[in-house]
């Protein structure tokens, strides 16, 4: 995923990240506080994120929402719900806990507001008809 955060100049500031799907349907991302991406969402809650799919042509999707960030101890059971969303149960969830916690790790919560189609890489469909006349 590439997450789009918004710089105090206005500019994007844009973080290749991994990411997951809550069960509230947010986009969970784990960060740490001094992070550019946690400050920026933190200072102005509009952020975007661009789903990949691991081929180079594959769909890809653009979601827009609003960010929430929180820290510890309050992110703890988010990060644990990030870690089951992208990786299945952890072996031991109270070493997570504290390992969680001696990073000091942050976690930034997107709410999709609208998405885009999904989209494919690709020839776009007038060029690719013309392609297949010749």
């Amino acid at each position: 995923m590439l997450l789009a955060t918004t710089r105090t100049d206005g500019r994007p500031q844009i973080s290749p990240v991994s990411g997951g799907v809550d069960s509230a349907g947010r986009i969970v991302i784990s960060s740490y506080p001094t992070r550019a991406k946690t400050r920026n969402a933190e200072r102005d809650v509009r952020a975007s994120v661009l789903v990949l799919s691991d081929d180079w042509d594959g769909a890809w999707i653009q979601l827009d929402g609003d960010a929430e960030v929180l820290h510890m101890p309050e992110a703890s059971e988010g990060l644990v719900e990030y870690f089951r969303c992208i990786s299945g149960e952890h072996s031991d969830w109270d070493e997570y806990r504290e390992a969680m916690a001696i990073q000091d790790k942050s976690l930034i919560r997107i709410a999709p507001t609208r998405w885009s189609p999904i989209c494919t890489g690709g020839f776009p469909e007038d060029v690719a008809a013309r392609l297949g006349a010749l």
